[in-house]
């Protein structure tokens, strides 16, 4: 479970409704008509947008996004340095055999593609493309939820009009005025409410997961492609580190000189 996005959500929640009892009744904010024009609107509207089945995808994409992250690139290094190891030492047919060992569909085609003995450029040509088709996917899942963000205030203001023609009807009654336009502009506040705070950051951290999944495969990449080349396992290594966080790579920097210096002793 990745807490930080679920903690992230429930404090603006809280903090948002904490700030409504602080100053008024939390009931007053409770209007089940709005709710229903607004989720039942933004729900019809997106289903309109986009075919099913990319609303399906959307949706595993966002329950995939509330899990912890399996992604390590230190790790992916040590796998693409390992493999470079075998390739050196018995040749990169001998790398066959261990592609049912490797977890990851998209490293394990690049490895059985240097070992068909692909083209370079051919090899990197195939992977560049699954890794466009990749972005392509996860845009499409952000569109989805861009387009429910843009909704939301949208049906949130055409349920402010509703309840200002409803109240506008009935000006005769001067004591409920106040009660019908607070209520007419609760559903504009929902609608602002689930776009800001609900479905444009789950949008940006989408966005954000699909930019650690490209950095992932572009690595993979460089070592696929260095591995054909027959390039040293160590020099490997520190072109890949290049992809890691700059504090990364001076903490890595900082135990490899420390290895150094003990081998020194």
């Amino acid at each position: 479970m990745n807490l930080s996005i679920l903690v992230s959500l429930v404090f603006g929640f809280f903090c948002v409704f904490y700030s409504i009892t602080n100053s008024g009744r939390l009931l007053d904010f409770w209007d089940p008509s709005s709710v229903f024009i607004v989720i039942g609107g933004v729900l019809g509207a997106t289903a309109a947008s986009f075919p099913v089945k990319r609303l399906i995808r959307t949706a595993k994409a966002i329950a995939k996004a509330f899990k912890k992250s399996d992604i390590d690139l230190n790790k992916d290094i040590d796998n693409i340095v390992e493999i470079a190891n075998i390739a050196r030492r018995n040749g990169l047919l001998a790398l066959e055999d261990m592609t049912n060992d490797l977890n990851d569909p998209f490293l394990k085609k690049g490895i059985l593609l240097v070992v068909d003995g692909s083209d370079p450029d051919l090899l990197r040509s195939i992977m560049e493309t699954e890794l466009s088709v990749t972005k392509e996917r996860h845009s499409e899942n952000r569109a989805i939820l861009d387009a429910m963000a843009a909704y939301s205030p949208s049906f949130g203001m055409i349920g402010t009009l509703i309840g200002l023609i409803n109240m506008l009807r009935n000006l005769n009654n001067m004591n409920s005025l106040g009660l019908n336009m607070a209520v007419a502009l609760v559903t504009t506040f929902y609608g602002t409410l689930l776009a800001n705070l609900v479905f444009n950051p789950l949008s940006k951290h989408l966005k954000a997961l699909g930019n650690i999944e490209y950095l992932r495969k572009e690595l993979m990449i460089e070592g696929i492609i260095a591995i054909q080349n027959g390039e040293n396992p160590r020099i490997i290594r520190e072109k890949l580190s290049a992809f890691l966080p700059q504090f990364q790579q001076m903490k890595d920097s900082k135990k490899s000189e420390g290895l150094k210096q003990e081998s020194k002793r």
